[in-house]
């Protein structure tokens, strides 16, 4: 299988050079090469398909009212798509032996959108004499790739920020939680347990979110943060929180979209307590708790969709807030388990059915 294109090879392509790397690890399932024979069609004229293609090697052949045009990879015509308007206004066939690069445009409109319209909310701030250097690393947060600019731009107006020392505690475990943070200078880490106990789980840098857990789940803090050195973090309130990143960073789905996932290649991921997934599971899951996640989400694989489901959606809801963070692509089964009618519940899930658990040591093991 041939290998996607790094972003060294896509810097010439407009309007693909605008995008940021992260953007372009989004595509990086659609920036595999395609093959075209000589005399191979593309598109025929009138095609209506919502791709954009790139010219990368050999010659095509543009057909279009009575006039021809001839396309050379490398040239400067080719660093742009190939007849884009819609329906095509050509005929594109290849000449020799070519290769094409076919992105789905919806997919190429949103990230591009998304990204020229944070451009002009950061260039606003930079005018206005605001420091940008930070908020341009904490837009490269996956999470951000799914929240609007006037969301953000709302969000940067809520929040307060917090001048701490090295060794102070941010927040702490079994506290209750009532606002997120965003790390805007400085390092930190994430801990649980106590005394002797204690397991670093993650540390966090510049741009990281945390503390959101308690507010998805409605739980008590299931982790202590501490400053490692000196820096600031950005509080949040938990009411706008909700308004302005859960809704447009949680996707939700039915069992039937779920279905739908799944057979393209998605898999379950079970959040629940070990007790609970060994009591009855979906068939062919991924059990990996909720607690453990920020420590066993390297197990995962970042070119598939996660579904994850608990008892009720809300810890799935934190699993899909933290996926997104970490780059994953990750959906919830909207209101969990309890909501499904019980035929549906007996259907998906199975006593004795094989599936995977995650285990220390970077691995994953059948289970029972």
């Amino acid at each position: 299988m041939t290998d996607p294109l790094t972003p060294e090879q896509l810097r010439s392509f407009t309007p693909l050079n605008a995008l940021s790397e992260l953007q372009w690890r989004e595509l990086r399932s659609q920036l595999v090469p395609q093959p075209l024979l000589a005399g191979q069609l593309l598109f025929r004229r009138g095609d209506q398909a919502r791709l954009t293609y790139y010219l990368l090697a050999g010659e095509l052949s543009l057909q279009g009212d009575g006039l021809a045009q001839h396309l050379v990879a490398g040239s400067a015509a080719s660093c742009h798509p190939v007849s884009p308007s819609l329906p095509r206004l050509h005929e594109a066939m290849a000449i020799t032996d070519a290769s094409v690069l076919a992105i789905d445009s919806a997919v190429l409109n949103r990230l591009l959108t998304w990204r020229l319209s944070y451009q002009d909310l950061l260039l606003a701030l930079e005018q206005g004499g605001e420091e940008v250097e930070w908020l341009e690393r904490l837009l490269e947060n996956p999470l951000f790739a799914k929240v609007p600019p006037a969301n953000i731009q709302a969000m940067l107006a809520r929040l307060q920020t917090v001048e701490l020392a090295a060794g102070s505690q941010v927040l702490a475990e079994g506290e209750t939680g009532d606002c997120c943070f965003f790390l805007r200078s400085g390092r930190a880490e994430v801990m649980r347990g106590a005394g002797g106990e204690s397991q670093v789980l993650a540390e966090l840098e510049v741009g990281a979110c945390f503390g959101e857990e308690a507010l998805l789940s409605d739980r008590p803090r299931n982790a202590t943060v501490t400053m490692i050195e000196e820096g600031s973090v950005l509080r949040l309130d938990r009411q706008d929180f909700f308004a302005l990143l859960k809704a447009p960073v949680v996707a939700e789905v039915s069992l039937g979209e779920a279905s739908r996932l799944l057979s393209q290649g998605g898999q379950w991921l079970d959040v629940r307590l070990q007790e609970e997934y060994e009591q009855a599971h979906a068939l062919e899951s991924l059990h990996m708790p909720l607690q453990l996640l920020r420590l066993k989400a390297r197990l995962l694989d970042r070119s598939r969709t996660y579904l994850c489901y608990c008892d009720s959606g809300k810890r799935s809801a934190s699993a899909v807030f933290l996926l997104t963070q970490l780059g994953y692509s990750a959906y919830a089964l909207r209101d969990g388990l309890d909501a499904l009618p019980a035929v549906q519940r007996d259907a998906l899930l199975c006593e004795s059915g094989a599936g995977y658990l995650a285990r220390s040591g970077g691995r994953t093991e059948r289970s029972r």
